[in-house]
């Protein structure tokens, strides 16, 4: 069997942050969730890295948190039960990577989702946050009205940075129907300047 497989958008953008992030790096993870990605940011940048997570719901930083002491990994971690927009105003040195994982919390109540005024934001801030050659991962969700809007307005405004500051792709499973998630992953360019 091959060591390949072409999965879904969650797959790829495990798949990018395994083949990028080393230990010692710091990361963030701007979608706490229940801590899948948390944790594999944290197995990720070693003893060494560290990992700054955000969530407006204390579900999810509870749920993350015993993720994290279960996996003997919590000590990575710091842990914030606050929107991703405020994320400048806890990470102030420059990250190597930023994931966000767009849409409700698994599990939890479908009327809590992100918006798009308050994504495009954080994502504002990732972009400013990241080191030369950093990556940022975007995970969104069309299957609802406002994840459509997200996905929507993610593509034009990724769209339209210039490509000497960032590389982006936007992966598209095109015969998985239209409520299928989809990937966005950006690396900051040498030299980059986003304002």
């Amino acid at each position: 069997m091959r060591d390949f497989e072409l999965k879904s958008a969650r797959f790829i953008a495990s798949d990018c942050l395994k083949r990028f992030l080393r230990p010692g790096d710091r990361a963030v993870d701007a979608t706490m969730g229940n801590g899948h990605d948390t944790q594999l940011l944290c197995e990720l940048v070693g003893e060494a890295g560290c990992v700054c997570g955000f969530d407006i719901q204390p579900q999810a930083v509870e749920n993350t948190a015993q993720r994290l002491e279960t996996a003997g990994l919590r000590s990575r971690a710091r842990l914030f039960c606050i929107g991703h927009e405020h994320m400048a105003e806890y990470v102030h040195a420059p990250v190597d990577a930023v994931v966000f994982n767009l849409g409700w919390l698994p599990g939890g109540a479908h009327e809590i989702t992100t918006r798009w005024e308050i994504t495009r934001s954080a994502v504002e801030q990732a972009l400013r946050l990241l080191k030369e050659e950093g990556i940022c991962i975007i995970c969104a969700y069309p299957g609802h009205p406002e994840g459509e809007n997200e996905k929507r307005s993610l593509t034009q405004m990724l769209g339209a940075l210039k490509p000497q500051d960032f590389n982006v792709l936007h992966h598209r499973f095109l015969n998985a129907g239209a409520s299928a998630p989809e990937c966005f992953i950006l690396q900051k360019q040498p030299g980059a300047r986003y304002e």
